[in-house]
């Protein structure tokens, strides 16, 4: 029922209690003009019953309005009650509910029903649910971004970099990082390509070699000698690199992987390196390449970052989408993950509300208070006014069986 439809209903009943007072005093008037010339008995109890009814309903009436706003208009004291206590009120009321509704032994049986993770489930289940959420994820996250100052991002990326690197020993990083490769055996692939790559240029490049044996010869020494000579040493040589490439157990083979360690060893232990190695970092990350360093890294993830979050089938909209799936549907399935997120929400449901059951008293105390006072009349008039007609109307009635029945007492035995 809407307040207009409350006030109709109240007009109503006020005019049904005004109209039986006035029904009441009409009806004196007509006794006591009549018992003047008609001194029959029940003139007199219908002359008493509407006389105390009058008394009755006045009274009520008074105690009726006095509730909600000054009698005629008159400040008498201890009347308008609602407007001029509207602070203890709301104070009073605030109190009441916490401690009548928010008791924690009101509030668990309730916290203990509360089960969020199917109906989480079921919502991300769904198509539209998920373009929802990611769309106001997205618009959040682009938000952000637009608001950022590049400038500052960029700067605390090149703080950040420069604090990490401060503390990296590059020398012992790539010393483990060589170790790594030759526990893994992908060394011997390089030696395997260089072996090939070394036998390849010497066939091809016979006549190179022969050039150079001829021209560290000797004069007296015949051309076709030096030939000779130059044609064993690039078959010599050829041979050997070819070995090395087809037998993976070779000695060389063996002897570069011992010295690649020692190299790695030299690296971590030998202090020479880490000198070497900070001098490298320092001309690699001064902090005027750093900063132009950070602020292309930040503009490059800032721009991929916005155009897939703008673009409706972007990768990571796929991803994200992927992933919603996965886990609406673990939350409808696995009953470990539903108990976990149902005991955690109680959890924190029910410590929210105890830890802050002051502020709903407040809140009730301060909404009321600050009600304008007539305004709160009104309101609480609607609520409970109809009732109130009827307590006039009692009133009436009672008031005039209770003048009857002092006028018959009175009449037989006073």
């Amino acid at each position: 029922m809407n307040d207009e439809a409350k006030r109709k209903q109240l007009r109503k009943y006020k005019a049904f209690a005004t109209g039986l007072f006035v029904l009441m005093a009409i009806i004196f008037i007509a006794t006591t003009l009549l018992q003047k010339s008609n001194h029959s008995h029940w003139v007199g109890y219908v002359r008493a019953f509407s006389e105390a009814a009058m008394v009755g309903a006045l009274a009520d009436w008074f105690a009726v309005t006095a509730l909600f706003r000054h009698p005629l208009g008159l400040p008498i004291p201890h009347t308008n009650l609602i407007e001029n206590s509207k602070q203890r009120l709301g104070d009073n009321l605030g109190s009441f509910v916490v401690s009548n509704f928010l008791s924690p032994q009101n509030i668990r049986p309730y916290i203990q029903k509360i089960k969020i993770s199917n109906f989480v489930g079921e919502w991300l289940s769904k198509e539209k649910s998920q373009e929802i959420l990611i769309r106001n994820l997205s618009d959040i996250v682009l938000d952000i971004l637009n608001k950022l100052d590049d400038t500052s991002v960029s700067q605390f990326i090149s703080k950040k970099v420069s604090e990490m690197t401060d503390d990296i020993k590059l020398n012992k990083v790539v010393g483990n990082g060589i170790n790594y490769i030759l526990e893994k055996n992908d060394h011997q692939r390089i030696v395997t390509n260089l072996s090939k790559q070394i036998k390849d240029y010497i066939i091809e490049n016979d006549d190179m070699i022969k050039e150079r044996v001829e021209k560290g010869s000797y004069s007296f020494i015949p051309s076709f000698v030096d030939n000779k000579i130059a044609t064993k040493i690039a078959s010599g040589l050829s041979d050997f690199f070819k070995e090395i490439e087809e037998d993976p157990q070779h000695e060389i083979r063996n002897l570069i992987t011992q010295k690649i360690y020692e190299f790695s060893t030299d690296l971590k232990e030998d202090p020479k390196w880490d000198d070497e190695f900070k001098t490298i970092k320092n001309g690699l990350l001064k902090n005027d390449k750093l900063d132009e360093y950070s602020s292309d890294i930040w503009i490059s993830i800032k721009k991929t970052l916005m155009k897939e979050l703008q673009d409706d089938h972007s990768a990571l909209k796929g991803y994200l989408t992927k992933n919603l799936n996965e886990f609406s549907q673990n939350l409808k399935t696995d009953e470990n993950l539903q108990n976990k997120i149902d005991h955690w929400v109680r959890v924190t449901a029910y410590k929210y509300i105890l830890k802050n059951t002051h502020q709903f008293g407040n809140l009730i105390s301060s909404t009321v208070g600050n009600w304008q006072g007539k305004e709160l009349s009104e309101k609480m008039e609607l609520e409970v006014g109809k009732d109130l007609q009827f307590i006039r109307v009692n009133g009436t009635l009672v008031g005039g069986l209770v003048g009857l029945i002092i006028y018959t007492i009175a009449t037989f035995f006073l």
